[in-house]
């Protein structure tokens, strides 16, 4: 297993601000936003992936994942909140064919970055059609964009989220169990896991190899706001213990975007705790040995 940070945390600042602050925070890996003001692939052109090519060799970061889970960038300016849609599901035919041509266009610049994971959500329950269609539409978005990834060996992990189409791990377990795909898996938050109640360990168990990347914060009173670990209370040693027993090899993404106004401080802190916990410890001396 190996740290990651999110460049979400700094969307008050460009891509290559947060690759350096990520760099002198000590993480191994960096997440990727792919929506505005940073990877949004339908501005982020040669010169700029060339750019942020040559900053991550310099640092020695990998790229932990291409996060294409918000549309911000569809819209043309920030907002408050991020943005879902349109989703893979839209039931507008020309929105939900612009997802999959930006999906698309994510998996590209996941190749040129040296990223072996795209994350996608399954967008929001509309009105005016059944959440069983949608998941129909979702299926048919994906069999493109999953077809598409072949050629570049980039796995596609979708994120479930409270409110979402695929709110919990239940639904995509089934999801993926009819959608049958080697590079079809789950992008996990684990503070998800933690905001529904569920349990860290049947639902690391229940995904198993499916978990393609992991999403991790610290959440308290399963309030969906993403904390500094060690700020909440979810149980890290026993998540750290279930994906070791998992035998997860993957990155551990800290991802806090509610962190705009401080985003140095709190990778920094992030790591300084997770590298402090016992787990983390014991891994580095049996390294050593």
């Amino acid at each position: 297993m190996k740290l990651s940070f999110s460049s979400n945390a700094y969307t008050r600042h460009s891509v290559f601000t947060a690759v350096e602050g990520i760099a002198a925070a000590g993480y191994e890996g960096v997440e990727l936003l792919a929506d505005i003001p940073h990877l949004y692939p339908f501005s982020f052109g040669a010169k700029e992936v060339r750019q942020l090519q040559e900053l991550l060799r310099h640092y020695g970061l990998a790229v932990a994942n291409i996060n294409a889970n918000t549309a911000v960038g569809y819209y043309g300016r920030t907002f408050w909140e991020p943005l879902f849609e349109p989703s893979l599901a839209n039931p507008d035919q020309v929105a939900r064919k612009w997802r999959i041509d930006y999906t698309k266009k994510c998996i590209e610049l996941g190749h040129l970055l040296g990223a072996g994971t795209v994350s996608v959500t399954s967008g929001c329950m509309l009105p005016g059609i059944w959440p069983e269609q949608s998941l129909e539409l979702l299926r048919e978005s994906l069999r493109e964009i999953v077809s598409f990834a072949q050629q570049y060996h980039i796995r596609i992990g979708i994120e479930y989220e409270p409110g979402l189409l695929i709110s919990c791990v239940e639904e995509l377990v089934s999801f993926l169990g009819v959608f049958d795909s080697p590079l079809l898996g789950a992008n996990l938050d684990l503070g998800h896991s933690h905001v529904l109640g569920e349990d860290h360990v049947e639902v690391i168990s229940s995904l198993g190899e499916k978990i393609f990347h992991i999403h991790l914060e610290d959440i308290s009173r399963r309030k969906h706001y993403h904390l500094i670990p060690g700020q909440g209370d979810m149980d890290f040693s026993s998540i750290f213990t279930a994906l070791a027993k998992q035998q997860y090899k993957g990155y551990i993404t800290v991802e806090l975007y509610t962190y705009s106004n401080t985003p140095d401080d709190a990778a920094r802190r992030s790591f300084s705790y997770l590298q402090g916990l016992p787990f983390w410890s014991d891994r580095e001396k049996k390294q050593c040995a």
